[in-house]
C-alpha cells in the first residue's frame, strides 16, 4: 500500500488503481447510494434474517462495499463488519465518517480492519454470521461491475485471498446460531447438507444456516 497513491477530491478519500481509475466510497450520493435506497434488498434481507423484531447481533465477515452492512443497519440491527484490506478499510473508514452527519445508523456498525478468521472467535455470541464470498474473477458479474473490478484489484494488489469458505467451513464445527451465505443466483452452495432455506431473487439468493442445538 502506497502512502501517496492516497488523494482527495472534494472532500472524499481516493486510491490511485491506474492513471485512469481510482476507487472510493460514498454512501450520500452515486451509485451507492442509489443502490441503499432499492427495496427489493430489504425485503430479501428480511426473509434471510427471519421473524424477529428485536435488535441482533451480526457479524459480517466479508465488509466489501459496505452496502449488505448497511442495510442490515437500516434494519435496526448492530452490525461487526469486518475488512482484511487496509486500502479498502481507510476507504470505507473515510466514508463513514462523512455519512454519520446525515444517517444516525452507523453508530450501530464497528468497522475492523482484520482477517475475520482472527477476530471471529470473539464474536461467537453473535446472532447471526454473514459472508459475502467474492465471486469467481471469471464471473459475467465482475465483467459487468466497475466497482467489483476494483475491489478485485486492490485484493490482488494487497495479495489478499477471499479465506471465507475456510472461515464458513470452521464456523460449522463451532456454537452458531444463524449464518447467512450470498450466492450469485445459479451457483452451488458452500454446503449443501446443511442448509436450511434459502431466499432467491433475480441475481442472488440467500442460504441460511441454523443451528437448532445452539443456545
Amino acid at each position: 500500500m502506497k502512502e501517496e497513491n492516497f488523494f482527495y477530491i472534494d472532500n472524499i478519500l481516493h486510491y490511485k488503481i491506474s492513471d485512469k481509475e481510482s476507487l472510493s466510497f460514498d454512501f450520500l450520493k452515486g451509485r451507492l447510494f442509489n443502490r441503499l435506497k432499492r427495496i427489493e434488498h430489504e425485503s430479501l434481507f428480511k426473509k434471510a434474517i427471519g421473524k424477529n423484531k428485536a435488535q441482533l447481533k451480526i457479524f459480517d465477515a466479508t465488509a466489501g462495499s459496505l452496502i449488505d452492512t448497511i442495510i442490515f443497519l437500516k434494519l435496526g440491527h448492530e452490525v461487526v463488519a469486518c475488512e482484511q484490506s487496509k486500502i479498502l478499510y481507510r476507504l470505507l473508514d473515510d466514508a463513514i465518517f462523512r455519512a454519520k452527519k446525515e444517517y444516525n445508523f452507523f453508530e450501530k456498525l464497528s468497522l475492523i480492519n482484520s482477517d475475520s478468521a482472527k477476530i471471529i472467535d470473539s464474536y461467537l455470541d453473535s446472532d447471526i454470521f454473514y459472508f459475502d464470498p467474492m465471486f469467481n474473477k471469471s464471473n459475467q458479474n465482475l465483467k459487468r461491475s466497475g466497482l467489483l473490478q476494483k475491489i478485485s484489484h486492490i485484493l490482488r494488489h494487497e495479495s489478499l485471498d477471499d479465506t471465507s469458505r475456510l472461515i464458513f467451513e470452521d464456523l460449522l464445527k463451532k456454537k452458531y446460531r444463524k449464518i447467512i451465505i450470498k450466492r450469485p443466483i445459479k451457483s452451488d452452495p458452500l454446503r449443501k447438507e446443511n442448509i436450511n432455506y434459502q431466499v432467491k431473487g433475480k441475481a442472488v439468493r440467500y442460504d441460511i444456516y441454523i443451528n437448532s442445538q445452539s443456545s
